[in-house]
């Protein structure tokens, strides 16, 4: 197993617990039902990256590149979606409609995801 793939992953699983906890308790009286719906997608992609970073670590050697990629690819998927999804939905919260303007960021972080799939199928289709 990897040691810095776990860690990321670690860090990456307790701040999606905080968040959908933070969430589910402190937001839910502050923002609208559209935007905590919003923040449960950020929090629900974050936890399935968190897997596949934990499932990235069991392959044998860190120099496989594939698995490299994909190590990079979900966790700056994860800045990039939930990260930009968290903004998003309190940005009426926070006061900062500017805020909107990361709207595009979120399909990049999703491009980056799906890219991170595919290398972690190649690098699965190679192992020996």
């Amino acid at each position: 197993m990897n040691k810095r793939i776990i860690i990321t992953a670690s860090l990456f699983g307790a701040l999606a617990v905080i968040a959908g906890a933070f969430g589910a308790h402190a937001l839910r009286a502050l923002l609208q039902p559209k935007q905590l719906e919003v923040w449960h997608t950020a929090v629900q992609y974050q936890f399935y990256h968190v897997f596949a970073l934990l499932f990235l670590s069991t392959f044998t050697g860190f120099k496989n590149k594939l698995i490299v990629s994909a190590y990079y690819l979900f966790t700056v998927g994860i800045i990039f979606f939930s990260g930009s999804l968290y903004l998003l939905s309190c940005r009426d919260l926070l006061g900062m409609p500017g805020l909107a303007a990361l709207g595009p960021i979120t399909p990049i972080g999703g491009l980056l995801f799906i890219i991170g799939w595919v290398m972690l199928a190649l690098a699965a289709i190679r192992n020996k």
